[in-house]
């Protein structure tokens, strides 16, 4: 189809073993997702009403590219997480539908201008300007659920210079991955190419320029990276 302007490039993560790529159509999050994270930053939580928000496809990093530091900010945060690729999608899905449509697993972060977000929740403005902004995603490459499904047990951990700052295991989530993609199908028709963030555990803290991180999932899934 001819278009106006040349037509953006479609952004994409890596998979494991193979030359294709995964093509990411939206990103999803759910905030406050583990309790001892929404207690250490003061928030309540309602596991029957989910907190979800979004962030464009072209925020992700891949690739291990370095992730620059962003404008207008004097507190980045990180926020480990699981990420869920979908390889199908439907509305108003049961957990036992919505755990049918889970493509593969990654990890990433979820960045977030702490110190705009302290400012719009005092003015009971919404976040985007503090989660949905350039590079603010950075995500491992994918392995598909036909080659490792996470469990309970499953940890998930963030090391910055080597020093561990986020650990857990995925028992520690408040609503598992079905019961995500269940709740955010009822807000949302999900289709594939949709990438969720899960939530993150306690020990969010400030990266600074030139921090390096590495971010697993189990043994099997590694984001490595650097602030620039």
């Amino acid at each position: 189809m001819p278009t106006v302007i040349p037509s953006p490039a479609q952004p994409s993560i890596p998979v494991v073993g193979r030359t294709e790529r995964f093509p990411v159509r939206r990103v999803f999050c759910i905030g406050r997702n583990y309790a001892d994270h929404a207690k250490e930053m003061g928030a309540t939580v309602d596991t029957s009403n989910p907190m979800f928000f979004t962030k464009p496809a072209d925020a992700i990093v891949t690739d291990g590219a370095d992730v620059p530091y962003p404008s207008v900010t004097n507190d980045l945060h990180h926020e480990v997480e699981m990420v869920v690729a979908l390889g199908g999608g439907g509305s108003d899905l049961t957990p036992e539908q919505a755990s049918r449509i889970v493509w593969g697993y990654g990890v990433g972060l979820d960045l977030t201008r702490r110190d705009l977000q302290a400012e719009a929740k005092k003015k009971g403005s919404p976040w985007d300007v503090a989660k949905a902004f350039d590079h603010s995603a950075p995500v491992s490459a994918l392995v598909p659920a036909t080659d490792f499904v996470p469990d309970a047990a499953t940890r998930i951990e963030l090391r910055i210079n080597d020093e561990i700052r986020q650990s857990a295991t995925l028992s520690d989530m408040l609503l598992d991955v079905p019961a995500i993609l269940s709740a955010l199908s009822k807000l949302f028709e999900l289709k594939a190419g949709d990438i969720v963030y899960t939530g993150t555990p306690a020990g969010v803290a400030a990266l600074h320029r030139g921090d390096r991180f590495v971010a697993t999932l189990g043994d099997t899934v590694t984001l490595e990276g650097r602030v620039s």
